[in-house]
């Protein structure tokens, strides 16, 4: 994901620098009257427009993305959070989970390697499942002696199962990505806009410097909202320390 979001980010980059080298050659043949103080005017005010339009895109862009983030996030943390709460019943149900609370810490030691590891969000998801499955069996074979026991293995299956949940929930997620429409309207836009920036331009070096300087700050915000879609592998990585401190739980 890390090599598409630079490659759409290089697009983006090249689009809008060569629409406003086009704008700057036209700016140099065109004739005086296709530049004159109406014309500009008049370009200004259509670029105004579609300049609008693309902060309105690049909003719904950002907080999809940051939505999606934060999301798989709060996920994450609530995933830890049920691992600590689960160990502590099958801790307080006596020696006989010990077993199941081994299957526990293995499959959340695994899932805690793969992310520092930086790998692909399915490929986590899809390592784990016979782990999860397993644990369900473990608890499922204890023997409650009274009922107390027996209300900790009621809660520790629900909790199982919620933690299934929530993984599948995430795998699914996983999929979602950005618009393609709406990206490469976004493109366009940017690429119209940059073009009238070097139509209204002086032609100068500092011009050109400022142009470039512009067209990669929006290719580097196009390159953070498509790595916010994939928070497990990208650079906008979430952070593991949920998932670390949960470990520090069971280890105990």
């Amino acid at each position: 994901m890390i090599m598409n979001s630079i490659s759409i980010s290089l697009i983006v980059f090249a689009c809008a620098i060569g629409g406003a080298l086009i704008g700057l050659l036209l700016g140099a043949v065109l004739p005086p009257p296709h530049l004159s103080g109406d014309s500009k005017e008049l370009v200004r005010l259509g670029m105004g427009l579609i300049a609008t339009m693309t902060a309105i895109l690049l909003g719904l862009l950002i907080a999809s993305a940051k939505t999606f983030y934060d999301t798989q996030n709060s996920e994450l943390t609530e995933m830890s959070a049920k691992v600590i709460l689960l160990d502590r019943v099958l801790a307080h149900y006596g020696p006989e989970a010990k077993e199941a609370r081994d299957v526990l810490q293995a499959a959340v030691t695994r899932l805690f390697d793969a992310m520092s590891q930086g790998g692909r969000q399915k490929s986590q998801m899809t390592s784990t499942p016979s782990g999860a499955e397993i644990l369900y069996e473990k608890i499922q074979e204890l023997s409650p002696q009274n009922v107390t026991q027996h209300s900790l293995q009621t809660e520790a299956l629900s909790l199982v199962i919620d933690l299934g949940k929530t993984r599948w929930l995430m795998f699914e997620q996983g999929s979602t990505s950005v618009s393609l429409p709406l990206l490469v309207v976004v493109i366009f836009w940017l690429a119209l806009i940059f073009c009238s920036f070097g139509l209204l331009a002086p032609r100068n070096a500092t011009v050109v410097a400022t142009l470039s300087l512009c067209a990669l700050s929006v290719s580097a915000a196009i390159f953070l909202v498509l790595e916010m879609y994939s928070p497990f592998s990208g650079v906008v990585r979430i952070s593991s320390a949920p998932l670390r401190n949960a470990l520090a739980h069971l280890e105990k």
